[in-house]
């Protein structure tokens, strides 16, 4: 074994309705996100591992197939399966990051650049359908001590408890549930451009850093806006995934 090759620890429920290439894709990448199989490590060859666990190669070989799907690990012909990047995962769904964090075992940390009271540019106001004040907020969110994405958020005034430090340690659908929010439907624009200077420097990144944009447009049961968020990820450290299924 070279000094950089690692053998995970996975832990085999046979029976379990879960499947055994699942569960096996689910616990690699739980030790890749918190960094107990490092950035550039080479993970321990499939026939091995396959060995190890008692499970057959194909099982082995399609954990890993998820793994290279979700853009955490690279097969390299001839050489082996190599760690590229430590990233999060995030379904297409009507959920917030702190709940996303939470959810994949990870600690989700906010810092709150602002809460305030804006006046909406004319944008603004005609999406939320009057010329009423606004509040934005402003957080840089991450997982631990990475910082991940950096959040600007628009919801009605009225939802007027919710404060940064409530933020800090709460996710924002969360506050405006407790304050009676009905979400029901949300529309997502994803997007890519580059990070600014000081975009990059918040987000811990080199200025011009490929990074990950979403545009989120929250409405209730009426069918009226509650929040509209312009959300930049760090490219290298988030991605969204969806799955599609034929007619």
């Amino acid at each position: 074994m070279s000094p950089t090759e690692v053998s995970p620890q996975v832990t085999i429920e046979r029976g379990s309705p879960v499947p055994l290439y699942h569960q096996v894709a689910s616990q690699l990448q739980t030790s890749i996100q918190s960094g107990d199989i490092p950035l550039d490590s080479w993970l321990e060859n499939e026939i091995d591992l396959a060995a190890r666990l008692g499970v057959s190669r194909p099982t082995i070989r399609q954990a890993i197939s998820q793994l290279v799907d979700a853009g955490l690990v690279i097969r390299q012909r001839g050489i082996g399966t190599r760690v590229i990047r430590s990233s999060i995962v995030r379904p297409l769904a009507f959920t917030s990051f702190y709940e996303d964090m939470a959810a994949a075992g990870l600690e989700p940390r906010t810092t709150t650049q602002s809460v305030r009271r804006v006046t909406p540019t004319a944008e603004l106001a005609e999406l939320f359908g009057d010329s009423s004040d606004l509040t934005e907020i402003v957080r840089l969110r991450g997982a631990g001590a990475t910082p991940i994405a950096l959040m600007r958020n628009w919801i009605p005034s009225r939802f007027d408890n919710i404060t940064a430090e409530s933020l800090n340690s709460h996710g924002l659908y969360e506050l405006m549930r407790a304050q009676g929010a009905s979400l029901k439907t949300a529309t997502q624009l994803i997007g890519a451009r580059a990070a600014t200077a000081a975009e990059a420097k918040l987000l811990e990144t080199e200025a011009g850093a490929p990074c990950v944009t979403m545009k989120r447009y929250s409405r209730d049961h009426l069918g009226e806006l509650v929040e509209m968020g312009d959300h930049l990820y760090r490219g290298d450290k988030y991605h969204f995934t969806s799955t599609m299924t034929a007619p």
